[in-house]
C-alpha cells in the first residue's frame, strides 16, 4: 500500500483551517511545549556560553602550565575530604627554589599569595573616584610569563620591586578603567584599602564570565610586600594555612608529564613521603580545569532535559486531550472521507500530521522566544550566550516528536472508526 502523497497539501490544508477554527484551544495546547522548547534553546544558549567563556579564560593560561597547591580544583568529594586536605603541608617559597633546582623540565616558577582560596578584597580610590571592594593578592615578578598576560600600559615587577618590598602595584583593566579613565595611571600614586601604592603598569583585559564576575576586578603588587602589610595565611575551619599557589610553565624541549613527574619526585622528598603513600599536594592542569567545568555544564544540561521534558510532557498530555476531543466533534467528517474512498493511513496521517504541526508551531515560538530571552540577558547583564545552530533543531524535533508520540493513540482511533458508524454519529 503506497500513501498517496499528493494528499499532504490538502491534509495539511485541513489542518490550518482546524486550527484557526479552535484558535484558543491551540493555543492552550501548545503552552506546554512553548514553555519546553524555550526553557531548552534559552538555558542551552546561557549554559554553552557560559562554558565557553571560562574555557577561553582557562586557555588564556596555557594549555601546558601546572598549577601546584594543597587542595585539589573542586575541594574535594566532601567535607571531610576537604579538611584532610586542609591539613596538608602549605606550599612555601622554599619550594619553589628547590623546583627551580631540582627540576630540568621547569622553565618559569612563580608564586602567588593571596590567590587560592578568597583572598584580600579592598577598595582602590585615586582623587574622589573610588572602586568597590576587588581582590588584591601578592605575586612574584615571573608571574606574568606563568599566566600569559599582556601588559596593556607600564611594566611588571622586577626582583628589586619584591627583594625591598616595594609599594608598587599593576592593575587589572577594570579598576584601571574606574580610576584612570582618561588619565595615564603609571606612575600615579593611589591608595589600596588605607594603604598608598604607586602604579607601575596595567594588565590587558581577560576574557569574561559573566555568572563569575569581571575576571578584570583586582590588583597585584610584590608577594613580598602583600606578606608585609597583610596577613598571607587564612584560617578555614579552625585550620590555619599559607593563601599560596605555584604555577610552573614546562621548558618548550619537554613535555607536560614529564614536568608533572619531576615536579611530584621533587615534592614527595621534600614531604618525607613513602612509596606507600599518597602525595598530599595537588599538581592542577587546565585541562582537569576544563574537565570539572564540562562535568558541571552536563549536569546543568541533564537538568535541563529534565525540567524540559516535563513541560513538554504536560505539552503532549493536552495535544492528546484536544486531539481526541477534535476526534470526536469530526466523527461525521471521518465517515464522510472513509465513504468516499480514503483509506485508514491516510487518516491516521492526517490527525498525525495536525498534531505534529500544532507542536511545531509550538516549538518555533520557544525557539524565537529562547532566542529573544538569551539575547536580551546578553545585552543588559553582559552574560555571554552561544546560540549553535544545533539548539534550534533539538527544539524543533522535540515538539514535532511530540505532537507524534502524544497524537497516535487519537489518530489511531479515528482511522479504525468504522465509516457507516461514523457516518450515523450525530
Amino acid at each position: 500500500m503506497v500513501f498517496r502523497t499528493g494528499l499532504i497539501g490538502d491534509i495539511l490544508g485541513l489542518v490550518w483551517d482546524t486550527l484557526r477554527a479552535n484558535k484558543l484551544r491551540s493555543a492552550l495546547t501548545v503552552l506546554g511545549v512553548v514553555i519546553g522548547v524555550t526553557s531548552i534553546v534559552s538555558m542551552t544558549s546561557l549554559v554553552l556560553g557560559f562554558e565557553d567563556s571560562i574555557k577561553a579564560l582557562l586557555r588564556q593560561f596555557g594549555t601546558d602550565t601546572l598549577y601546584l597547591q594543597k587542595i585539589p580544583f573542586g575541594g574535594g568529594r566532601n567535607d571531610q575530604e576537604f579538611l584532610s586536605y586542609l591539613r596538608r603541608p602549605d606550599i612555601t617559597m622554599a619550594d619553589a627554589e628547590a623546583i627551580k633546582q631540582n627540576v630540568p623540565s621547569a622553565d618559569v616558577i612563580s608564586m602567588a599569595y593571596g590567590a587560592l582560596f578568597q583572598g584580600r578584597q579592598e577598595e582602590m580610590s585615586y582623587r574622589g573616584e573610588k572602586t568597590r571592594p576587588m581582590m588584591v593578592f601578592g605575586v612574584s615578578e615571573e608571574w606574568l610569563d606563568t599566566n600569559f598576560l599582556g601588559l596593556e600600559q607600564g611594566r611588571f615587577f622586577s626582583t628589586i620591586d619584591v627583594d625591598h618590598r616595594r609599594q608598587a602595584l599593576v592593575l587589572g583593566a577594570e579598576p584601571a578603567r574606574i580610576l584612570f579613565p582618561n588619565v595615564d595611571p603609571v606612575g600615579k600614586r593611589m591608595r589600596v584599602g588605607p594603604r598608598q601604592f604607586t602604579v607601575v603598569g596595567v594588565l590587558s583585559q581577560r576574557p569574561s564570565a559573566a555568572i563569575i564576575g569581571n575576571p578584570d576586578q583586582f590588583a597585584v603588587m610584590p608577594y613580598s610586600t602583600y606578606a608585609k602589610l597583610y596577613d598571607p595565611y587564612n584560617r578555614i575551619r579552625g585550620i590555619q594555612i599559607l593563601n599560596s599557589m605555584l604555577a610552573i610553565v614546562p621548558r618548550p624541549d619537554t613535555t607536560r608529564q614529564e614536568a608533572i613527574d619531576q615536579v611530584t619526585e621533587v615534592m614527595r622528598a621534600r614531604h618525607r613521603l613513602r612509596l606507600d603513600q599518597p602525595n598530599d599536594f595537588a599538581i592542577v592542569t587546565t585541562d582537569a580545569m576544563m574537565q570539572i567545568v564540562d562535568s558541571v555544564t552536563q549536569g546543568v544540561f541533564l537538568a535541563l532535559i529534565a525540567i524540559s521534558s516535563i513541560a513538554l510532557m504536560v505539552g503532549g498530555i493536552g495535544v492528546m486531550a484536544i486531539m481526541t476531543i477534535s476526534v470526536t466533534e469530526r466523527t461525521r467528517e471521518i465517515g464522510v472521507r472513509k465513504a468516499i474512498g480514503a483509506r485508514r493511513r491516510e487518516i491516521l496521517w492526517q490527525f498525525l500530521l495536525e498534531a505534529a504541526f500544532l507542536t511545531s508551531i509550538g516549538g518555533l515560538l520557544g525557539i524565537i522566544i529562547g532566542a529573544g530571552i538569551a539575547l536580551a540577558v546578553n545585552r543588559f547583564a553582559g552574560f555571554a550566550v552561544l546560540m549553535p545552530w544545533w539548539s534550534f533543531a533539538v527544539g524543533l524535533a522535540f515538539s514535532g516528536t511530540v505532537g507524534i508520540i502524544f497524537g497516535m493513540l487519537p489518530a489511531v482511533k479515528a482511522a479504525r472508526l468504522d465509516p457507516i458508524e461514523a457516518l450515523r454519529y450525530e
